[in-house]
């Protein structure tokens, strides 16, 4: 059994993000299922893949007004250290703790995704932000000043939110 299997309820509807979030799932089931002698290769195929996921994401963010310290950067910089240090472990011999990693994402992707990559999500959307081009077609979208939660309505100032010259 897979250890976490991609539905259309985890889908943000940016075409961009839920391709690379289904390569998440896949490289993640590929990982628990891997034999120890593969393990480390499918490990750092799936440390490659998150880096360059989160990475592009947090462009993303950039071009679009959020603050370098919002906390959906944050969370992307602490998993890919919690990944590091995983990968220098399993590379000393201690192959159960990429097990465990493995287990404990599959228990945060989806939060992650429902949460903080679904605002960002509604975000690009609203902006007209294309990421294969990185141009905005919405300008008067972009908030006003960068947004310093995630994003979202529950954890961000709605002044923030609100597009520029417009009170929220």
């Amino acid at each position: 059994m897979a250890l976490l299997e991609w539905t259309d309820a985890m889908a943000v509807e940016v075409p961009a993000m839920d391709q690379t979030h289904q390569e998440f799932v896949a490289l993640l089931n590929a990982l628990e299922s891997a034999s120890d002698e593969a393990l480390i290769d499918r490990y750092v195929a799936l440390l490659a893949h998150t880096d360059a996921h989160f990475a592009r994401e947090d462009a993303w963010m950039q071009a679009t007004g959020f603050a370098a310290s919002n906390c959906h950067s944050m969370q992307h910089k602490i998993v890919m250290d919690v990944l590091r240090e995983g990968e220098k472990r399993g590379r000393a011999g201690d192959l159960e703790v990429l097990r465990v990693i493995a287990r404990e994402l599959a228990q945060w992707f989806p939060q992650h995704t429902d949460a903080m990559d679904a605002a960002l999500a509604q975000h690009l959307l609203r902006t007209g932000f294309d990421p294969a081009t990185g141009s905005v077609t919405r300008p008067e979208a972009l908030p006003r000043a960068a947004l310093h939660g995630c994003g979202g309505a529950t954890c961000t100032d709605p002044e923030d939110l609100a597009p520029a010259g417009l009170s929220a």
